[in-house]
């Protein structure tokens, strides 16, 4: 049986608590307590078994997302030292996540789906890009993904 991706990021806050890497520690700490709540905001939805797998890629991402917002807010103001700082952690997280495809695959997964669910106007929209997010999840840049599906369908 493979382990999930909760008992991994679980096993590596272990792993760094043993070695001390605070910033590992810090970061798995973040993305634990970010798990659990979505599993209490589950739970008022009734699902108690907690969050799935592809929930949990969604989570690493918006927190790779946020973090990259604020590498660029930190380093136009010249902040390095913070920048740096949340660099290490989108490296931390990012390595709990798929192999992000490059933008010539990203551009064939966009091609694929729109000719397998024949997309043909920017009313389709919705419908690629939900296929995308199923197929590709925590994989793909989906503001890139979105921006080449409205160039393909306009």
């Amino acid at each position: 049986m493979t382990q999930s991706l909760r008992e991994s990021i679980k096993q590596g806050l272990t792993e760094a608590t043993k070695a001390q890497d605070k910033r590992r520690m810090a970061t798995l700490r973040l993305i634990q307590a970010a798990l659990k709540d979505r599993d209490i905001a589950g739970r008022t939805d009734g699902r108690d078994a907690g969050v799935s797998d592809a929930e949990i890629l969604d989570v690493l991402s918006k927190m790779v997302k946020q973090r990259r917002e604020s590498i660029g807010i930190y380093e136009s103001a010249g902040r390095m030292e913070l920048a740096e700082r949340e660099k290490e952690e989108v490296e931390i997280i990012e390595s709990y996540m798929p192999k992000q495809l490059s933008d010539a695959e990203t551009a064939a997964a966009v091609e694929a789906v729109i000719s397998e669910t024949g997309a043909a106007s920017i009313k389709d929209m919705g419908r690629v890009m939900g296929e995308l997010k199923k197929r590709h999840a925590g994989q793909m840049d989906f503001a890139k993904a979105g921006a080449l599906v409205k160039e393909k369908l306009a």
